[in-house]
């Protein structure tokens, strides 16, 4: 491994763990009610900083006269900018050296520089357009988008860096089922609608519209309203902050999410069965572990009437969960396939070695 990738992998693996605080903080920010701490962007209320001198909060009250200065919310909202603009340097380096030094095909870390850039107007929208759900959910997902493309690009530059560490196929081993591999990218796509639906619900403050398991409680079918609860613009609404939608489209929305979850648990557990059956056992755990923890989180949320922490976690381990999946298909997808000719070669070799041996 040369010292440059090695200085890049630590570099992309710095990102990682920042990505994961920035999710993390973007999570309480919107789940404590203090998206709008800061009613301007990128500063707070005509500063850099969060308002608190006398004369700072003066000016603060002469810019913004229609709103009330907050500053236990308004922290969390700038805390969480610091770590996503100190995040955009990193990747914005990463891209840099990319170029310069070409360990990998520059394509993924071109990408990871406009998600990037498309985030930070996310995040400037999120706040211009007043919390508007269908942009809240864009910033969710582009913050998974992003760790998922780190994932990748790391994954890349450890395979290029170590070539001897790559995944080798025994002689006895047959490629991977072009069935398998098409139902680790299904997984993935059904992760990632679950996590747009509790996007979805998160922005709509749909929540806490339930309260029983495993679906909901009371005459729940009368109230569904598919139409409204998945209209992705409601127009007329100076803010969208506490939510516009009646109780029926929340409730569609949660009960979605449920439904969402069942489905989820089927098909991963589905794929982690057919990764042990095919011998790899270590993804097969690793995918259930994600799992089982994300379940318990969500079942938390609602038997404990969605305590902060957890909620939190309960972000954080969709991403783990994301990433687990995403795993799975870089290993099966990235393998080579053997030919007949390499197994007929190892097994010469071997009977080679053998009858030398009894010689």
């Amino acid at each position: 491994m040369t010292n440059s990738n090695t200085g890049l992998i630590r570099l992309v693996k710095f990102a990682l763990l920042l990505t994961l605080t920035v999710i993390a903080l973007g999570a309480y920010t919107r789940l404590s009610d203090a998206g709008l701490g800061c009613p301007d962007w990128p500063g707070c209320y005509g500063h850099f900083t969060v308002p608190q001198s006398s004369q700072a909060l003066e000016k603060a009250e002469l810019l913004y006269p229609h709103l009330d200065v907050e500053p236990h919310k308004a922290w969390p909202e700038m805390i969480h900018r610091y770590f996503a603009g100190t995040l955009g340097l990193v990747v914005f380096l990463i891209t840099f050296l990319c170029i310069k030094t070409r360990p990998v095909a520059i394509t993924l870390p071109l990408m990871i520089a406009a998600v990037v850039i498309f985030q930070a107007l996310l995040g400037m929208w999120t706040v211009t357009m007043m919390l508007l759900p269908i942009v809240v959910m864009g910033h969710l997902l582009g913050g998974f988008t992003l760790l998922a493309s780190l994932w990748l690009l790391l994954w890349q530059l450890q395979r290029t860096s170590a070539p001897e560490n790559r995944d080798l196929i025994s002689s006895s081993a047959l490629p991977f089922s072009s069935n398998l591999k098409l139902g680790a990218v299904l997984t993935m796509a059904v992760v990632v609608g679950q996590i747009m639906l509790g996007g979805w619900t998160s922005s709509n403050y749909a929540a806490l519209m339930c309260s029983s398991i495993p679906i909901c409680e009371g005459n729940w079918l009368s109230y569904l309203d598919f139409k409204t609860a998945f209209t992705l613009i409601h127009h007329g609404h100076d803010s969208y902050e506490f939510g516009v939608l009646e109780y029926g489209p929340r409730l569609t929305i949660h009960v979605s999410h449920r439904f969402g979850a069942i489905l989820t648990i089927l098909v991963v557990s589905a794929l982690a069965f057919r990764l042990w059956k095919v011998g790899l056992l270590s993804l097969s755990k690793m995918l259930l572990g994600a799992l089982l923890v994300q379940v318990v989180l969500g079942i938390s949320n609602v038997v404990f009437n969605l305590p902060l922490t957890i909620a939190v976690m309960h972000n954080l381990g969709a991403a783990l969960l994301m990433v687990a999946v995403l795993k799975c298909n870089y290993r099966l997808w990235s393998s080579q396939p053997v030919s007949q000719a390499i197994i007929d070669a190892k097994a010469n070799s071997k009977v080679t070695t053998r009858s030398v041996s009894h010689e």
